[in-house]
């Protein structure tokens, strides 16, 4: 039987620094204790009060087919959320429900680009970029941001390669590196997407965990409404991941064809996921805040136990769930490091070779653990980097 090329394509072959997940997963599946700092998932449960409201949405009937394009109700949470957040005149028909980011994702790609087009985005990127637009039949190009310039994009890069390109996707706050794209990064951005007719697809699921700076909405800017598609979604914001729910936000049209793609493919989000998404969101930004708040504070914990050394550098993390460490000076690539790493203190970190070729001799450490087992575990690998880089010097 054959299978579809693209399907073929999705995954490309060669190591992609997910040796180390798969690894640490078996090892626990033997019975060893592995300290976990991979996946961005929460160290805690969705909050009961939503789960009750699930569950009550489920009980009023909210069970069967819905809108396609999302429940009036939530689209209307999110129109609200985003205008108050961004400053940008938003209404529920510019909003689409996905099931989560990842879906928007999908949705955004196949509006944006036909078979063969062009598609860029950043590297570091996060890890399901490439294989998104290949999906859609696209190509992927991308541009690297530089640790020597803080992960911020260059859009002078991103200029030598837009002519022949229909979209950008970026990320900011960013996943893996934490850093925030600054106003001359994002007007720089915004003016290549203007001069190239590009279509800017801004995902956004970390919006609400900003430590430093201020995170801008690429939407916001002069003549960008028009052609900017917005993802966002309840994973980080809720501590939801697993109720997969997210929105696209663009131009009606836009959001119109995405509404009809959702039609032969998802046929929409269950309606009781939906109402639990619309009571989380009206539980308000204080809530956002204290499902934030241990991030923030496990950022600091990081900071201060690499204070006063100089093997390990943190690049300053600005937002998101995540610290990124250079660890070059071991004279090890990150995915040897963080495989023996593993092996010998059962802490799993991700190789910054993950999430492209810009990472390299990095890691991502996500924060999704108890602050004093992260502090143990960020102890054991500045030892352990240590070690390793005292060997590299003799």
């Amino acid at each position: 039987m054959q299978v579809s090329k693209r399907l073929k394509n999705v995954t490309v072959g060669g190591s992609d620094g997910w040796g180390v997940f798969y690894r640490s997963r078996q090892m626990k599946a033997q019975g060893i204790p592995v300290v976990e700092l991979t996946v961005g998932e929460h160290d805690i449960a969705t909050d009961p009060e939503i789960l009750k409201a699930m569950h009550q949405a489920g009980l009023d009937g909210y069970v069967g087919y819905q809108d396609f394009q999302g429940l009036l109700q939530l689209r209307e949470r999110v129109a609200d959320r985003v205008q108050r957040t961004t400053g940008v005149l938003t209404n529920p028909d510019q909003v689409l429900i996905v099931p989560g980011g990842q879906a928007g994702l999908f949705a955004t790609h196949n509006l944006t680009c036909d078979e063969g087009d062009t598609a860029l985005y950043i590297e570091p990127y996060y890890t399901t970029y490439p294989g998104t637009i290949r999906s859609v039949g696209g190509v992927p190009c991308a541009i690297q941001a530089h640790a020597a310039n803080g992960f911020q994009p260059d859009p002078a890069d991103i200029a030598k390669v837009a002519s022949n390109a229909r979209s950008l996707l970026i990320n900011s706050p960013n996943n893996p590196t934490g850093v925030i794209y600054s106003q001359e990064t994002m007007e720089g951005i915004a003016q290549v997407c203007r001069d190239e007719d590009l279509w800017l697809i801004s995902d956004e699921v970390y919006d609400t965990q900003v430590w430093n700076g201020t995170h801008l909405s690429p939407r916001a800017l002069p003549d960008m409404a028009e052609r900017t598609l917005v993802i966002g979604s309840m994973s980080k914001s809720h501590a939801m991941t697993g109720s997969r729910i997210g929105w696209v936000v663009g131009p009606e049209e836009a959001v119109g064809y995405m509404g009809d793609l959702a039609t032969h493919t998802t046929y929409g989000v269950p309606g009781f996921i939906q109402m639990a998404a619309v009571h989380a969101l009206d539980m308000g930004s204080e809530f956002e805040a204290r499902i934030a708040a241990p991030f923030r504070r496990r950022r600091d914990l990081v900071m201060g136990v690499l204070k006063g050394q100089n093997v390990v550098r943190a690049i300053p993390a600005e937002g998101a769930m995540y610290a990124m460490l250079d660890i070059r000076l071991t004279g090890m690539t990150g995915e040897e490091f963080a495989m023996e790493f593993l092996e010998a203190h059962h802490v799993a970190v991700m190789p910054g070779e993950s999430f492209g070729a810009a990472a390299g001799g990095h890691l991502r450490v996500a924060l999704t653990v108890a602050d004093d087992r992260l502090e143990v575990a960020l102890r054991q690998l500045l030892a352990f980097a240590t070690e390793r880089a005292a060997r590299a010097a003799e």
